[in-house]
């Protein structure tokens, strides 16, 4: 599962807490991993990744979303990763519990 390789992977990286779902109660910082989307082809699969980047100011979430997207550029290096493409990225504040977070968009071509 692509989901566990990225997730181990951000965890050595980033030094902050990953995970795949946000936590009760959370706060501080931390990133939250999703896949979005899948497909397979030719044993080739590829995996749409949003990577949520909260802390616990605007400008502390950029910085860790700009964190991320190194981190998720050289994911190539590892050996079942043949692409990682940033799409977007972008200020993704939830309104409703007032975080601060930015969420960045990936494409990944990887093998099984």
């Amino acid at each position: 599962m692509i989901e566990t390789t990225v997730l181990d992977y951000l965890r050595d990286r980033l030094g902050v807490p990953v995970t795949m779902e946000v936590p009760e109660g959370a706060s501080g910082t931390f990133v939250v991993l999703e896949k979005t989307g899948s497909s397979r082809q030719n044993y080739i699969r590829r995996a749409t990744l949003a990577v949520q980047s909260y802390a616990p100011t605007l400008l502390l979430a950029a910085q860790l979303d700009d964190r991320v997207i190194e981190a998720m550029l050289a994911l190539p290096k590892l050996d079942r990763v043949a692409a990682c493409r940033l799409e977007r990225d972008y200020n993704f504040t939830d309104t409703e519990t007032k975080k601060y977070r930015y969420q960045a968009v990936f494409a990944v071509t990887y093998y099984e």
